[in-house]
């Protein structure tokens, strides 16, 4: 184990392996296991029971013993000021390190899967499960036990309602739920805390309801020019289905 300047503060239950990498002001708590190779930021809090650093769920791969020193994956890394509440659990990388950015909240009880990659200022809400090598993007919110399909591309300020059993790639902004699941509406309050104006929420609607859901057209979204990037450089292959398009083409039916 190596620490940083400012002491950890660590449960005399908590176990620590080789190749765990603590930052300053570090708080782990009861029975909290962590597993290298694995980076801890400085002042993240890990709560009871949380596992972090267990090998990746593949059958093809060896089970490595973390433990003994034997270090066979491709890590993890939890970005500074990130909360890791009880039972959370996240596995290393496969192909690449398994990454939680800074400021993350992960609630009680949720798992991160091999090679899943979070933006910063992600909420992933109490039983939520997401698969391997998925993509959520920065400030994106997933509601309380929803289940996202492995390979799936979350984007930037998305919000996945409670209970979702996500499938396809959510853009950027969006408000997805439902069984099944689909994009009803912009994400306004986010966007606006966001610092954008109102009309980024009115252009973003429009585009969605006209099927840009890739939002190849990038007229109008100065504003959110990163986060379109970010989508966009995520390979998104499947978003959801809009209902925005269905009442967009109701309502040009109607006149």
């Amino acid at each position: 184990m190596t620490t940083h300047q400012g002491h950890p503060r660590i449960h005399p239950t908590a176990y620590v392996g080789p190749g765990v990498e603590l930052g300053a002001d570090v708080a782990l708590g009861p029975y909290v296991t962590l597993f290298g190779p694995l980076r801890v930021g400085d002042r993240v809090w890990i709560g009871a029971g949380a596992s972090v650093g267990a090998p990746p769920e593949i059958a093809s791969l060896r089970q490595n013993t973390a433990w003994t020193g034997d270090l066979e994956h491709q890590g993890v890394e939890i970005g500074a000021d990130s909360v890791l509440r009880e039972r959370v659990v996240i596995h290393q990388g496969s192909a690449r390190r398994t990454v939680v950015g800074a400021r993350c909240w992960l609630l009680n009880g949720a798992y991160l899967a091999h090679d899943v990659q979070l933006g910063d200022d992600v909420t992933v809400s109490a039983g939520v499960s997401v698969g391997g090598h998925c993509t959520i993007g920065s400030r994106a919110t997933l509601g309380m036990n929803a289940v996202v399909h492995q390979r799936r591309v979350i984007g930037p300020g998305a919000m996945v309602g409670m209970g979702t059993a996500l499938t396809g790639d959510v853009p950027p902004w969006t408000k997805v739920f439902g069984v099944p699941p689909r994009l009803h509406g912009v994400n306004a309050v986010g966007l606006s805390r966001a610092g954008a104006a109102p009309e980024v929420a009115d252009l973003l609607a429009s585009r969605y309801a006209d099927g840009d859901l890739l939002l190849d057209d990038a007229a109008g979204l100065d504003a959110i020019a990163a986060d379109r990037a970010a989508w966009r450089a995520a390979a998104p292959t499947r978003p959801v289905r809009s209902s925005l398009e269905r009442a967009a083409r109701e309502i040009r039916e109607a006149v």
